[in-house]
C-alpha cells in the first residue's frame, strides 16, 4: 500500500472503531478496509491485530468450529479511550486542514500555538 506509513494510523483507528461497535475478526476487518479503499493482507493485519492487543487496546476469545477457529477481537477499556483521544484530535485536524475553526477557537478560546514553523 502506497504511503503505508501514514495511513497505518487510520487503519488501526477504523479496527478501534470497529471493535468498539462489536466483536471483528481478521478477514471481516480486510474486507471492511477493502471497501474504504485499503488494501491489506492477512501478513500485514493479523500482526497489527496482535500488536494492538499486546498493548492492551484490543482484547480477544478464540471461538472453534469443527477443525477450524476464528478469534475475535474487541476494544477494551483502554482502547475506548485512545479511541476517544484520537476523534478528539482527527477534529481538530481536519478542522484546521479544511480551514474551519477548531473547538477552542469557535469558543473563543486562545490556540497554545498559532505559530508557523520556521
Amino acid at each position: 500500500m502506497e504511503h503505508h506509513d501514514l495511513l497505518a494510523g487510520f487503519i488501526r483507528l477504523h479496527v478501534l472503531h470497529h471493535s468498539a461497535e462489536h466483536e471483528i475478526y481478521g478477514q471481516w476487518m480486510i474486507d471492511e478496509l477493502a471497501t474504504h479503499g485499503y488494501r491489506l493482507s492477512p501478513g500485514t493485519l493479523y500482526p497489527m491485530l496482535h500488536t494492538m492487543e499486546q498493548r492492551g487496546y484490543l482484547t480477544s476469545r478464540v471461538e472453534r468450529a469443527g477443525r477450524s477457529t476464528r478469534k475475535f477481537y474487541r476494544a477494551t477499556e483502554f482502547g475506548l479511550q485512545g479511541l476517544a483521544l484520537a476523534k478528539e484530535r482527527l477534529r481538530e485536524f481536519t478542522g484546521e486542514a479544511l480551514g474551519q475553526p477548531s473547538a477552542n477557537e469557535a469558543t473563543g478560546e486562545r490556540r497554545t500555538s498559532s505559530r508557523k514553523p520556521r
